[in-house]
């Protein structure tokens, strides 16, 4: 039980009467000032009930509570201060969180229902960049805390491997290209390959109908271009794979835009069926004023289908397949549009799931404030920024730890984490620019510096070769574990709320939090002094690591035991 339930339920033994439980909790707030207590009750609520001035009934109401749980309850004009029984709540919650470890936080909400999760989603033929980097991240987070509240989910990354631009490369490819260039460097020679189509495009008007027509040969089942395609594909996955095994994201499906090729006859004939499909100019739309959104183009009018189309046979898909309880797109802020007519249409069509269907929209990373674009090659590559941070982190491990035994090792995690962690920490929906000096710091707001304060916490248990299953008391009483204290408390809370907002800077902000007031307990607490506490203090820093560990995991970052 958190403080402000503990408080809620004090105070309405005495006003429930007049207020509902939910109305008190609803009432409650955090003082800014821990000189304030630790909960707060504004009395306002109760003067037209009570017919008196707001501070008359604080104090009246001070006397009536009961305040076996609290050091004291301090009445200021309006406000009733509680102050927490400190040492009755460390013993609790470290109690709690020595018995349960990483599963501290844990629920079952979920009933382990399917959640499938679209993430990532890079398109063949060009390479992984940074804007890849915020889908795959927060997808792959989002799926772990949803994990940790009792859910199941799957991560799909639905490849872009479909489209017109496979007519554009096969064109180029024919035209500029060589199997050896290929084979030597996929992605960065199909990448040329595809700049260079546009370029010349521009002035060779002839090239876009090549490509077209190419296109067309494809979606016929033409055997080269279905060889040259299947090409492109596998050796674009080859280098895909590179990345995501640096940032140790897998999947459970691979299952691309191609894949629904054949699904989608199905859904236009479902649509006829219920009479849905109007024509419009030759093409043929879904009709969508009674949501106030503009007409959903179905199917062109050279008999062509649409995007929507194709994530229309994906979404009834997955419903087939996996039985989703939600299903989550995460997927960058400029198409939450297309997945409003997503949804609509599919609820013309009689289904009612498509409510459970989320989109989890994200803003842009810019580099030294501008946008990064594939088309005019301007892109920056994953890859290079991930072995640029490992550098860097490895530079300063060998100046703090030079001795230091699997430094490799622990340079990847702390490169690769940083960057994710940088990714994380920012609400989803905001732009942010990146700068990687700023992200491989050990000092600030960064993943190196949660994971180094995990590695000093570590080692304070190591050298008083502490044993969890021996404790002797748990309570502690001081201002400066209090802060610690507070934040284990609230974990169980944190983890719901990044849950319930698909929100992973929620746990970011924990993990920053926590290792800051780890840090000021570190500085100004003898832990290791041998007095009646010890145990307590060392099973205080043991909670500190265990939170730490498991809010880095859920970010999908490692704690390194030693740095």
């Amino acid at each position: 039980m958190n403080n402000k339930e503990i408080v809620a339920q004090a105070i309405h033994q005495v006003v429930k009467e007049d207020l509902s439980i939910e109305q008190v909790q609803q009432l409650l707030e955090n003082p800014k000032s821990a000189d304030h207590g630790d909960v707060a009750f504004p009395a306002f609520s109760l003067a037209k009930v009570y017919r008196k001035a707001p501070q008359q009934i604080a104090a009246d109401l001070a006397e009536k509570i009961d305040q076996a749980s609290f050091e004291k309850i301090e009445v200021v004009g309006p406000y009733l201060n509680f102050f927490m029984d400190k040492k009755a709540i460390s013993a609790h919650v470290l109690e709690m969180v020595l018995k349960e470890k990483n599963h501290f936080g844990d629920q079952t909400i979920g009933n382990q229902q399917a959640v499938p999760i679209d993430m990532s989603s890079p398109n063949i033929a060009k390479p992984i960049s940074m804007g890849h980097l915020r889908s795959t991240v927060i997808g792959n987070s989002i799926g772990f805390i949803l994990e940790k509240i009792g859910y199941q989910p799957i991560r799909i990354n639905h490849l872009g491997d479909w489209g017109t631009q496979f007519g554009k490369l096969i064109v180029a490819y024919k035209k500029w290209g060589s199997e050896e260039a290929v084979k030597a460097e996929p992605i960065n020679e199909l990448l040329r390959l595809y700049v260079d189509f546009h370029e010349a495009a521009e002035t060779d008007k002839q090239l876009e109908d090549d490509a077209r027509a190419w296109f067309k040969k494809l979606e016929d089942g033409d055997q080269e271009a279905m060889d040259l395609w299947q090409w492109f594909r596998d050796e674009s996955l080859k280098e895909f794979n590179k990345i995501y095994d640096m940032l140790e994201v897998s999947f459970d499906s691979l299952n691309g835009e191609a894949f629904y090729n054949d699904k989608m006859t199905e859904v236009v004939e479902l649509l006829e069926e219920k009479h849905l499909l109007k024509e419009d100019q030759g093409a043929e739309i879904v009709d969508l004023a009674a949501y106030d959104l503009n007409p959903a183009l179905i199917r062109k009018s050279d008999g062509a289908t649409l995007y929507i189309t194709r994530d229309m046979a994906a979404a009834l898909y997955r419903k087939r397949t996996y039985n989703f309880a939600k299903s989550l797109y995460v997927v960058g802020n400029e198409q939450s549009y297309h997945f409003k007519q997503l949804k609509a249409v599919l609820k013309e069509m009689g289904f009612e799931w498509a409510d459970d269907m989320t989109h989890v929209p994200f803003g842009l990373i810019t580099k030294d404030g501008k946008k990064l674009s594939t088309r005019k090659g301007k892109i920056v590559l994953l890859e290079e920024v991930l072995n640029e941070a490992i550098d860097s982190a490895k530079e300063q491990i060998t100046e703090k730890n030079p001795t230091l035994e699997n430094k490799e090792e622990v340079a990847k995690q702390v490169g690769v984490g940083a960057v994710v962690f940088h990714d994380l920490k920012n609400d989803r929906l905001n732009n942010f620019d990146f700068t990687l000096e700023e992200v491989v710091r050990f000092e600030g707001e960064t993943g190196p510096y949660v994971q180094y304060s995990h590695a000093r916490a570590m080692s304070i248990l190591e050298k008083a070769d502490f044993d969890p299953a021996v404790v002797s008391s748990l309570s502690l009483a001081d201002t400066e574990s209090w802060e610690v204290i507070k934040l284990i408390q609230r974990y169980p809370e944190t983890v719901l709320q990044a849950a319930e907002k698909y929100e992973p800077s929620v746990i970011a902000k924990h993990a920053i939090k926590l290792a800051q007031a780890f840090n000021k307990y570190y500085a100004n607490v003898k832990i290791l002094a041998e007095d009646a506490e010890k145990d307590a203090r060392l099973a205080l820093v043991y909670a500190v690591t265990t939170l730490l560990k498991e809010d880095l995991r859920l970010l999908g970052l490692h704690a390194p035991d030693k740095m």
